[in-house]
């Protein structure tokens, strides 16, 4: 009995991809917190936005809750890598709980811009998406009205600042590198003053993955992003990909998300990772494509990336 041959496929594997430095430490701060002082260690929201993630920590004796109120006030909390609003570890003080801040070193670098652009009296704009963890937390910074949020460049058209010669701008650390630009380049035209930050606050893993995904893009018929859907960086991926050129771009948790007639005429997939996908998900996708075509496997490299952050000290002894 002759067994047919596998179809052909060529893989296209972005890098980097997966883990940031900022993920990496965030759950590297639960395990440790576990094994510092045992289980359970409550969370307040995922301290990253994938189900993997959360599942395995929740094995090892991480509970995860939506707000401090949910946690008792003699276990350890920690705050996820997204950053809260002051008024959070403000009340875990008052309540004298153990707490620790996992928010990514990144992110707390736009909470310090936004809060001396206070303190200089400018207004402040937020590019960013309403309801994301890292918005809320960013805007929960200030009093209320201090930051404006702006979400598209139609946003930027019809926005007015109180004052426009005292205005500033940050942004979120995950967002569309090239939709952030546009609307930077609306305020920038209508404001030439606005304040920028001394750096971009589009984080280097958000940009590098998705500088990742346009060098594959224009190669593949089919680009499969792991990831989760409350995961902006992910999300924005498939976007990226899709304008970069990419037949057809899909968001997947694992594997077994995959519907294989997405690959119907395919000849080439790009795959990658948003930064709070484990690579085991990555190797668990290439494998259950090799078991059904006769897989070759290409990484395309855009840069390495070395980028490491200290985990707390109270955890770092």
């Amino acid at each position: 009995m002759t067994i047919p041959e596998k179809p052909r496929i060529s893989v296209l594997l972005a890098a980097p991809r997966g883990f940031c430095a900022g993920v990496d430490r965030a759950i590297q701060i639960v395990e440790r917190a576990l094994e510092k002082w045992g289980p359970p260690v409550y969370v307040r929201h995922e301290i990253v936005h994938n189900r993997h993630v959360v599942e395995r920590l929740e094995r090892l004796g991480a509970v995860f809750v939506e707000e401090l109120d949910d946690c008792p006030v003699d276990r350890p909390v920690i705050f996820s890598a997204h950053g809260v609003p002051k008024a959070v570890p403000a009340e875990a003080r008052r309540r004298e709980m153990i707490f620790v801040d996992a928010t990514c070193p990144l992110v707390s670098k736009v909470h310090v811009e936004a809060e001396r652009h206070h303190e200089a009296g400018r207004e402040i704009v937020l590019i960013g998406h309403a309801g994301h963890p890292e918005v809320i937390g960013t805007m929960g910074q200030l009093p209320d009205g201090a930051i404006t949020l702006l979400e598209t460049t139609a946003d930027a058209e019809t926005f007015t600042p109180h004052n426009p010669s005292q205005l500033s701008f940050v942004t979120q650390t995950t967002l569309s590198v090239d939709d952030t630009a546009e609307i930077v380049g609306v305020l920038q035209r209508r404001f030439p003053g606005i304040a920028a930050p001394h750096k971009e606050d589009i984080c280097y893993a958000t940009t590098n993955r998705q500088e990742a995904v346009k060098a594959l893009a224009r190669e593949a018929d089919l680009v499969l992003v792991i990831g989760s859907p409350q995961s902006s960086n992910s999300v924005r991926l498939v976007e990226v990909a899709k304008r970069a050129g990419a037949g057809d771009a899909r968001l997947v948790g694992s594997a077994e998300d995959v519907d294989w007639r997405w690959f119907e005429g395919a000849g080439a997939v790009g795959i990658t990772a948003g930064a709070s996908a484990p690579e085991d998900l990555v190797e668990a996708l290439i494998g259950a494509i090799g078991a059904r075509f006769e897989a070759r496997v290409e990484e395309v490299c855009v840069t390495q990336e070395d980028v490491m952050f200290k985990l707390p000290r109270v955890l770092a002894e």
